[in-house]
């Protein structure tokens, strides 16, 4: 008998060692191993490193099939055009382009999870039109009861990034295990639209560990829980909250991005950042594995700040745009950086308005201060698009203080009862034209909503879709059309934020609206609308933005060449823009603003109708294009006039005008590349000569958003200036406002050129174009306006008079230095700009006593000679 228990007790301490064994194996330095690891490089042939050195299988060569991998017949290609914002040129400049549908086949484990990443690059390849690119993703895994995981469907790489103004786009997913050898991952053109095709960069294949072991928590539902093993997931948004961005070779094997949580932060609350003691030692306990979250996003968190009073009066909140009619899981990761015992810091957890948790003690949750721990919660949303989760101090557990913390936040998007993942495509704007309305977050007080109030019919629409899911899949075939939200994983400032308005479907006919533009502007018929535009033809589209698509159109018998918005049913903006549009612009005739000639409201179309600008938009012409390079003195001209409008508006009209929403994409081109300032849907009227601010929702294009009209609702002229502060940067360095893919502190073009400034290091980061094209003096003035346009507070900033002086004076500098050598003040022997000179306040006046004494001087056009340059 002892020695049948000797041996069970063996045989036990065995197993024990062969899993902690198997666990070491797996897992060295909290950094996974996995079993499956391909990183496929389609349409090309070779094998070649990225620029973060990882290696990439060309999927035609040898050792592409000696792994196992099958890749269909495609149409290699390589990309007309490298945009500057690309990681790297591996897997991007090369594409396996597709006609009909073709699988690629992948030789897999059974037992684990497989994460799948996609990357699209949407350039030119072979002469197709990336507009053109529509197609859905089906991943098949050959089990027993499930068909096949929807990934995308009716998808555009194309649409997508103009919305994110990103060159490129990675959607990731993980599937559960397999009960065969073989995953296929098939592409297939999607039907109904024109000449479609499908494309894919690269692919990312790697096997995983079952992250998700136990069940999570339904919010809203009592006592109710999803087990997510089962489900397919699309990775959201993955956020190091309180910490830096987290590239994918520092994190533990998957290859995962983890990004800043600052752009998702809701209100004004934005609480404080702390990270973990020199001395302090993050420990995993035994049962979380290391590789669940790099060391990186434990080591500093996010927490509301040492004011009790104030903490108990605010949420810390984070705002994320979701697809509709989904189940979420939102994972949160704590860990105690600072107090050490039980209930010092205890909060509740809301998603939605709804309770998630409440009384959650980290250290009591990880029984020790310096200890990762995770909690997920469940959430199905129907209508709303948007996520929030909040963040607020327990005030019946009594703590010590009143705070919350978080260091981590992971969302994903379970597959519905019939294998889809698809989301809609995101609206088609050149930068997220969603108008989300801003709302006071500083009005709520302690009675956050606490709890949910349980309809019958939610219940009810749980318990179907439960009892749907363990039937058998199948492949969803709803259309998806070019309208949504769809999942946008980005900064919020790349977004636009206002109220949101809509078209009714209905006649938007509005007698108020007719009466007040028939008297300002042409009314044309919808019949000559169609007559103009080839009854709308597509490949008439010149643009898209936030009101709808833009088509060139030829009036009165041809002989005149016309741009027309069509209001799109599905728009963000709406009758009140519409209105707005020709209330300003039908007031307004100025050079440098572009003219309205009329509008069109007929059968359930609402259309505005434009002089035509051959050359488009001015960032059309700095990056992401084919078009030649403009030359500085090209650059600054079209930046005085641009500044010569907005000058007419805010001192030039009747009353005050705010723009409200200046960007390179509203500053249009003529074939003399005039500059025009143009999209007046969003602008404000300060009518009263007294009035310094108007009290507004706020409304603009986040990396453009003055901070001071964010935080405080009060627009000013100066947000105006802000605005263009930034348009200037993007001038000077041909990149975008907002680049999420870089470090943390180059996101912000404004922040990261100040930084330059700074250091004396801003030739560094200049458009390659103009290096050596631009005399020092006149750098040294236009970077120098350009730090004082998007100085931090309103009143530190010029205004548009001097701002137009300023720049008037800049290309007085750089008089005939276009294409000559740089100056002997330009750089040094190391290549390295000396140090800008931050002298000057940069006011009309300065301007006045630098030009009386300039010997080659030429007076300023608008100012000094009425007859112009």
């Amino acid at each position: 008998m002892a020695s049948t228990n000797k041996t069970q007790i063996f045989l036990h301490l065995l197993l024990i060692s062969i899993t902690f064994l198997n666990r070491i194996s797996a897992t060295i330095n909290g950094v996974y191993n996995p079993s499956v690891f391909m990183l496929l490089n389609c349409g090309s042939s070779s094998d070649e490193l990225d620029a973060d050195g990882r290696k990439w299988i060309g999927e035609h060569s040898s050792k592409a099939s000696a792994i196992g991998i099958t890749s269909p017949k495609s149409t290699p290609s390589t990309a007309s055009f490298q945009d500057p914002s690309l990681p790297s040129t591996v897997p991007y400049m090369k594409a396996a382009i597709f006609e009909s549908e073709a699988t690629y086949k992948f030789s897999v484990s059974k037992k684990e999870r497989l994460l799948i990443r996609l990357h699209f690059y949407p350039a030119s390849y072979n002469g197709l039109s990336p507009e053109n690119g529509f197609f859905n993703v089906l991943a098949f895994p050959a089990t027993i009861d499930a068909g096949s995981f929807t990934l995308l469907h009716n998808f555009s790489a194309y649409i997508t990034a103009q919305a994110l103004t990103q060159g490129y786009i990675i959607r990731e997913f993980t599937l559960p295990p397999i009960n065969d050898d073989f995953l296929s991952l098939t592409f297939t053109p999607a039907a109904g639209n024109h000449n479609p095709f499908a494309f894919i960069n690269g692919i990312e294949l790697i096997s995983m560990p079952d992250m998700f072991p136990e069940s999570a928590a339904m919010v809203g539902f009592s006592d109710s829980s999803v087990t997510i093993e089962a489900f397919a997931l699309q990775t959201m948004y993955r956020l190091n909250v309180g910490g830096q961005f987290i590239p994918p070779n520092n994190d533990t094997g998957f290859g995962r991005t983890w990004y800043d949580d600052t752009p998702y932060i809701a209100g004004a609350g934005v609480g404080v950042t702390a990270a973990i003691g020199p001395r302090v030692k993050i420990q995993y306990p035994m049962n979380l594995p290391a590789y669940i979250a790099p060391l990186d996003v434990y080591r500093t968190a996010r927490q509301m700040g040492p004011d009790p009073k104030l903490n108990i009066q605010y949420n810390l909140s984070w705002s994320f745009q979701i697809d509709s009619n989904f189940t979420y899981v939102v994972r949160l990761h704590f860990c105690e950086i600072q107090l050490p015992k039980v209930n010092q810091r205890v909060f509740d957890i809301f998603m939605n308005n709804q309770t998630a948790q409440k009384d959650v003690d980290v250290i009591a949750l990880a029984s020790s201060m310096a200890v990762p721990v995770y909690k997920d919660y469940a959430i199905f949303v129907s209508q709303d698009e948007q996520l929030l989760v909040e963040l607020h101090p327990s005030v019946d557990s009594k703590p010590e203080f009143f705070d919350a913390i978080l260091n981590g936040m992971e969302i994903f998007k379970l597959s519905d009862a019939g294998g889809n993942l698809a989301g809609l495509n995101p609206k088609p704007l050149e930068i997220l034209e969603n108008e989300l309305e801003q709302q006071d977050y500083s009005s709520k007080k302690l009675h956050v909503i606490g709890g949910a109030t349980f309809a019958v019919a939610a219940g009810l629409i749980f318990a179907l879709c439960f009892i749907v899911y363990q039937r058998k899949r199948v492949v969803i075939d709803n259309a998806t059309d070019v309208s949504g939200s769809g999942w946008l994983p980005l900064y919020r400032n790349s977004h636009t934020t206002g109220s949101k308005s809509t078209i009714s479907s209905k006649s938007c006919a509005s007698s108020q609206l007719s009466n007040m533009a028939t008297s300002l502007c042409r009314n044309f018929s919808i019949f000559e609308i169609k007559q103009a535009t080839k009854n709308f033809d597509e490949s008439l589209i010149i643009g898209v933005g936030g009101f709808g698509k833009v088509y060139k159109g030829i009036i009165d018998g041809g002989s005149t060449r016309v741009a027309i918005k069509r209001a799109n049913p599905d728009s963000e903006q709406g009758l009140h823009e519409f209105q707005t549009e020709i209330e300003m612009l039908s007031k307004l005739r100025h050079k440098h603003l572009v003219s309205l000639i009329g509008y069109c409201e007929e059968d359930n179309e609402m259309c505005l109708i434009y002089d035509y600008m051959s050359n488009g938009t001015l960032r059309e012409h700095l990056y992401k294009t084919d078009k030649p390079a403009l030359s500085w003195k090209q650059r600054l001209e079209i930046c005085i006039g641009a500044a010569r409008g907005l000058h007419y508006l805010h001192t030039g009209a009747k009353h005050t005008i705010i723009h409200r929403d200046v960007k390179t994409t509203n500053i249009l081109l003529d074939e003399n590349l005039v500059a025009k300032v143009s999209d007046f849907g969003l602008s404000k009227t300060a009518p009263l000569l007294n009035q310094s601010h108007v009290s507004t929702v706020v409304k603009g294009s986040f990396g453009y958003l003055d901070p001071e009209y964010f935080r405080r609702q009060q627009l000013t002229t100066k947000s105006d200036v802000y605005s263009f502060g930034v348009v200037l940067f993007e001038v000077l360095c041909a990149r975008p406002a907002l680049n999420p893919s870089l470090s943390k502190e180059q996101v912000s073009l404004a922040d990261w050129a100040i930084h330059n400034k700074k250091k004396g290091t801003i030739f560094e980061i200049l458009d390659p174009f103009l290096k050596g094209k631009i005399k020092f003096e006149c750098l040294n003035k236009f970077v120098e306006l350009a730090e004082k346009c998007v100085s931090e507070h309103g009143v530190d900033r010029p205004a548009m008079g001097d701002v137009l002086w300023n720049l008037e004076f800049a290309l007085q500098l750089q008089g005939s230095h276009e294409d000559g050598e740089a100056s002997s003040h330009e750089s040094g022997d190391n290549g390295e700009l000396l140090h800008l000179s931050n002298g000057g306040d940069g006011s009309a006046n300065e301007m006045r006593e630098v030009l009386d004494d300039l010997n080659e001087m030429s007076v300023f056009s608008q100012f000094v000679n009425p007859k112009g340059r």
